[in-house]
């Protein structure tokens, strides 16, 4: 039986669907296969390694599976990071007529997985907790030790974070709440986040020395590699990007070409940002940094857990709540005087279809308790037809389990209403279509986590065939999905970050976030009026409302400098080059050889390592293994620092140089080398050499500068003093950008 449902979809037996894969898919196995076979071609014992940077709904897992079948592949292996994505895989799997005859093996689905057809391919789904897992005496699980004995053609690594599997990063699978705390301290401690970049610069662990398998590839996927982007852990050939940019513009080119058909990006909503400033005696009650942002972990702090819970500042909490139902009474007045009732989120008509499921993302376990228990009180009748669920802490269920409660209460969505409260759970991994608009109630300064719970409600929502008369009629029930926040400067900044981050190799950041805002309108809420904001203004707010201080410390970030064993090897090998760091400031007393330290003593732990896989080291061999570590990670971070506290200068040279319009690199070799020498204890010629052998990274210094650029002249903007008059473009470090842009 064999009934066409729309172009390309076909319903054949009782549940198996087929439909083509995309362009961009098609160019995803294409590229990766192609790849795949030209490093067999160089070396026949190479094992080639690809990443998949592509955002939620690309369909990854179909996309691998088609790559699987287009190798050829008949046992492939998957192991996650995020156990709760496993329902994708195993429907994917199981619901397409490309992989009828298939297995679909794991924990979950039971049987023995020895005796399965070995005719037939087969896919195996495992936590990455538990195949690392080791029993008492560190041996491979007694259930596990089959998969070691398997000859794997694919492996593949899904919901992959950079340098996930280290010493340093295991704990980030306990949780979700716990694994973006962490995450947000990291970054808060300056200190803290070096040493953790310095730990990613650590020589890279083959995969077969953490997961000790035999296999033909590695296939990697990620929403947001930025720092397997940023640090080069992949070349250009082996990575495939497909970003919310490469979607939302393939919608519209395919709209444009084709007015009459179905548009198979046609249900993947637009996302929107709306800030809001809060009104003063608000921002009084949580202000915090150099510029007196809101704090939103503070705003709304809560004690208490289950119905006990409260918020610190309840009343003002209260206040907020009737601001977005734009019920507070100074600002109606205000309404009233301008003329303008500013489109707050639940007041809203334009808004509100938007917000029948909405997800609220707070600060911890107790805020999410205290938010249900004060949407419930008598006073706040607006909120009872909203049905709150409290997917937080152990009672709310590891991964999956959450979901459940979160279904029931929105059922088919049409005619219920709900508010899902989470401070962590279910912001990767899952689908709920209804929801259309994320709240974001707490500070982040991860990028990365701030745009994978934004992008939960981009999911598309939308009836096939709705009339029962047309299979090629879609009737798309959210054309848009929205963003809201209440700390302006952050959000904005979250969002230049963002942009940058999806083009690590874009030379003009501004152009990076252009694109981005182009297909992601942002609109902002000053207290007066709300306004669309172009790239520029972006920036500004972005740029402004930090300090000289903290883009300072853009120029001690340890991306800016490269430790890792094979630039080291590099440095050490050239001696014009060992000459020119031995003239940075403080670097002798680092002591003799320190490079080539470091690289023998990593390379001798790397032996002990590998040797305690095999058999149990001595009392003396621990105790060496232990030394050595801990001596060469010692002298990388000092080595890390004394290029960090050179790369420092950089800044003090800007100031004191009059050259705006040309690069960085042609003021220091060209206009002013004397100056720079003067500035930074290193000649022109030594600080190239140093660039050319990637101890500094370029693109870095490029949004380093920018940021020091746009502060500056957004900072004095507001004093009514121009900076440099008639400055019509800004000089980065190897680039130069328009100052304004059409």
């Amino acid at each position: 039986m064999l009934i066409e449902l729309r172009t390309g979809q076909r319903f054949t037996g009782t549940h198996h669907l087929d439909f083509p894969m995309r362009d961009e898919q098609a160019e995803a196995v294409k590229l990766t296969h192609a790849y795949y076979h030209s490093r067999w071609d160089e070396d026949p014992h190479a094992v080639p390694r690809f990443l998949w940077n592509a955002k939620m709904r690309f369909g990854k897992t179909f996309t691998s599976y088609q790559l699987a079948k287009k190798m050829g592949a008949k046992r492939v292996l998957v192991v996650t990071f995020k156990p709760a994505v496993e329902d994708a895989w195993q429907t994917d799997l199981e619901s397409h007529v490309d992989f009828d005859g298939w297995q679909y093996l794991s924990v979950k689905t039971g049987g023995d997985p020895t005796q399965i057809d070995r005719k037939k391919p087969v896919v195996y789904f495992g936590s990455f907790q538990d195949l690392l897992g080791r029993d008492p005496r560190g041996n491979i699980k007694a259930k596990n030790e089959w998969l070691h004995t398997e000859n794997w053609d694919l492996v593949i690594f899904d919901e992959y974070h950079f340098g996930a599997w280290r010493e340093t990063a295991k704990e980030l699978f306990a949780g979700e709440e716990d694994e973006i705390a962490r995450e947000e301290a990291r970054l808060e401690d300056a200190k803290k986040l070096k040493d953790r970049i310095a730990d990613l610069q650590e020589p890279l662990e083959p995969e077969t020395e953490f997961l000790p398998i035999t296999t033909k590839a590695y296939l990697y996927l990620s929403g947001t590699p930025f720092k397997a982007l940023a640090t080069g852990e992949f070349i250009e050939e082996q990575i495939f990007n497909w970003t919310y940019t490469d979607e939302q513009r393939a919608k519209a080119d395919f709209a444009a070409k084709y007015p009459d058909k179905w548009n198979p990006y046609g249900a993947l909503p637009q996302m929107r940002l709306l800030t809001y400033q809060m009104p003063e005696e608000l921002l009084n009650i949580a202000s915090a940094g150099e510029f007196d942002e809101f704090d939103l972990n503070e705003f709304f702090s809560a004690t208490g857990v289950g119905d006990k819970a409260q918020f610190k500042h309840k009343s003002d909490v209260q206040k907020w709540l009737d601001i977005i139902r734009g019920q507070y009474h100074p600002k109606t007045l205000e309404s009233l005087k301008t003329g303008e009732r500013p489109p707050f989120p639940y007041s809203d008509v334009r808004l509100l279809p938007y917000l029948q499921h909405s997800f609220w993302f707070l600060p911890n376990v107790a805020a999410c308790h205290a938010m249900a228990n004060l949407l419930k009180e008598k006073q706040n009748t607006f909120w009872h037809d909203y049905t709150p669920i409290v997917a937080a802490g152990t009672a709310a269920g590891i991964g999956l389990e959450a979901l459940p409660p979160v279904r029931r209460a929105i059922g088919a969505g049409f005619d219920s209403k709900s508010i899902t409260l989470s401070c962590g759970k279910l912001t990767t991994g899952v689908t709920v279509k209804q929801w259309s608009s994320i709240l974001m109630l707490r500070n982040l300064k991860s990028p990365e986590t701030y745009f994978q719970a934004a992008f939960r409600v981009q999911s598309p929502w939308s009836i096939k065939n709705p009339n029962g008369d047309d299979t090629h009629a879609e009737e798309i029930l959210k054309p848009a999905c929205f963003v809201f926040d209440f700390a302006p400067t952050r959000a904005l900044r979250q969002l230049s970050e963002y942009g940058i981050g999806l083009s690590p190799n874009e030379g003009n950041p501004e152009n990076a976030v252009k694109e981005l805002v182009s297909f992601l309108p942002v609109l902002a809420y000053n207290g007066a009026v709300m306004k669309q904001l172009d790239t520029g203004e972006i920036l500004d707010i972005a740029m402004a409302g930090t300090s000289a201080t903290l883009l300072a410390r853009k120029w001690e970030s340890a991306l800016l400098v490269n430790v890792d064993n094979d630039t080291l090897r590099k440095l050490m090998d050239n001696a014009d080059a060992m000459a020119a760091v031995e003239r940075i400031e403080g670097w002798r007393a680092l002591g003799d050889n320190v490079i080539e330290t470091i690289i023998n003593k990593s390379d001798k732990v790397k032996e002990l390592k590998a040797k305690a896989k095999e058999s149990d080291l001595t009392p003396k061999e621990k105790k060496e293994l232990s030394a050595e570590e801990k001596e060469y990670k010692s002298k990388r971070k000092l080595v890390q620092e004394k290029l960090i506290k050179f790369a420092t200068r950089i800044p003090a040279f800007m100031y004191l140089t009059d050259f705006r319009e040309n690069t960085l690199q042609d003021v220091i070799t060209k206009l002013e080398p004397n100056l720079f020498r003067t500035v930074t204890g290193l000649t022109v010629q030594d600080f190239h050499l140093l660039v050319k052998l990637k101890v500094f990274n370029t693109e870095q210094m490029n949004q380093a500068v920018f940021a020091f650029r746009r502060y500056e002249d957004a900072s004095l903007s507001y004093t009514g003093i121009d900076s440099h008059e008639g400055l019509t473009r800004y000089g980065l470090y190897n680039t130069v950008v328009a100052q304004e842009t059409a």
